[in-house]
């Protein structure tokens, strides 16, 4: 079958290879389970990648593809499957055979401890798992809470369609491990892996999404003080018998703004996270298909009342946080503008008095002005005079006063368009 000469979008194989990624395992009962996701971060993709290739290579087991984001092989009776996500990976362990105590003996402990130890980042959820068959017969809820839970209260649901049970405490154990005990009722092995992967995956986001709530809480009693600052400077804004500065208060709003910006640069991608976790673990919650049984605390019941009091924690102080940065920006425009109608007005002050002094400063240049034309006219008509008399004494009948008087007018008109043409070109000169 030949390729159609069209031209393909780049991404096109990517995307649909990402319909199929991580698929579900099928499994049957009995099977024993171990699980656990470790915090490592966006960049240590290779990392993790490299550390399972570790194990495969000392259980006998095929390393995962260079760049690969899951693989899943067989390592002497024990599967292991890998996933790695944006900023975890996740391992988990499954070993089928038959069993009496569900929790006895668990698949982690069949792993090298030394590798264990040297799993990248930190782990943050761990759960064992434990798929009974229908034929193994459990006790009642109290007892299992006792065999199998440390009697702690249990949380209980019908799954599936009523075709599994499911028990749990979401509690750490001594092994640091939570634990879920699930019975088949009718599970077929597709099904079973869907089932066990969504119990997985819930428990896995569940403990993702509360790690927001350290930090809600943490700057919480930070945001308080940015929203007392900003409402002093607010207060400080409207009194007009107030004494500060507005350089004083600017300089204050805007280290209240680098502080908001600085939680925010520290604090939004937990948060932003923390919501889509929340989202995947209600998305879980509606696949495994729950139904209430006997008296037990469901699933959902205890999810919701312990995880929303905290999602909405942290949702609230992501939007108070948001609030206060849009706070700070609305003070900051109205300070702003306030500064520049001052400056506007000092502006105006200075270019009046600027005005002033230009006037005066005309009003003394026409003054010497005026001045200069009579003292060169003085001077100019001293002249005239000597070459009056001079031309007197060479005989030519002219009388000198009277000469002289009738050339005053001549000579002070003469400097004044003199003196006139000059302040011009000098104007014209300062204008280019």
């Amino acid at each position: 079958m030949s390729i159609p000469p069209f031209r393909e979008h780049s991404q096109r194989e990517l995307l649909v290879r990402e319909l199929h990624a991580r698929p579900s395992e099928p499994l049957r009962a009995p099977l024993r389970i171990s699980n656990f996701a470790n915090l490592s971060g966006e960049k240590a993709m290779e990392v993790d990648r490299e550390h399972l290739a570790k194990l495969c290579a000392r259980l006998g087991g095929t390393a995962p593809a260079e760049g690969a984001k899951h693989h899943t092989t067989e390592l002497g009776g024990l599967t292991v499957k890998w996933e790695r996500h944006t900023e975890f990976c996740s391992y988990t362990f499954f070993r089928r055979a038959r069993f009496t105590n569900p929790f006895a003996e668990t698949v982690i402990e069949e792993l090298p401890a030394d590798w264990l130890a040297e799993v990248p980042g930190e782990v943050l959820s761990a759960v064992h798992l434990a798929l009974v068959p229908a034929d193994m017969e459990l006790p009642d809820a109290e007892e299992i809470s006792l065999q199998y839970f440390n009697g702690n209260p249990l949380i209980g649901n019908i799954i599936a369609g009523g075709k599994a049970r499911v028990w749990a405490d979401f509690r750490l154990h001594a092994d640091h491990f939570t634990r879920i005990l699930i019975k088949d009722q009718g599970l077929d092995a597709p099904h079973a892996g869907r089932t066990v992967q969504r119990l997985i995956e819930l428990n896995t986001y569940r403990a993702f999404a509360l790690l927001a709530l350290p930090i809600a809480q943490e700057i919480n009693p930070c945001l308080r003080g940015v929203d007392e600052a900003l409402a002093d400077i607010s207060t400080r804004m409207a009194d007009r018998e107030d004494k500060t500065s507005d350089a004083e208060l600017l300089g204050r709003l805007s280290q209240l703004s680098a502080d908001i910006e600085s939680i925010a640069a520290r604090t939004s991608y937990r948060f932003g996270a923390s919501r889509a976790y929340y989202g995947l673990v209600k998305q879980r919650l509606i696949d495994l298909r729950l139904e209430r049984t006997g008296e037990l605390l469901t699933i959902d019941g205890f999810l919701e009342r312990r995880m929303g009091p905290a999602m909405a924690t942290c949702e609230s102080t992501h939007e108070r946080q948001e609030q206060l940065a849009q706070r700070a920006a609305r003070i900051g425009s109205l300070l702003r503008a306030r500064v520049e109608v001052e400056l506007e007005e000092q502006n105006q002050d200075v270019l009046n008095s600027m005005n002033e002094r230009a006037r005066m400063q005309l009003k003394l240049q026409q003054t010497v002005e005026g001045l200069s034309v009579v003292a060169i006219s003085y001077y100019a008509v001293g002249l005239v005079g000597y070459v009056f008399k001079a031309a007197e004494t060479a005989g030519a009948p002219i009388n000198v006063g009277l000469a002289t008087g009738l050339a005053v007018p001549f000579v002070v008109a003469l400097v004044w368009f003199a003196v006139r043409k000059l302040r011009k070109e000098v104007v014209k000169k300062r204008r280019k």
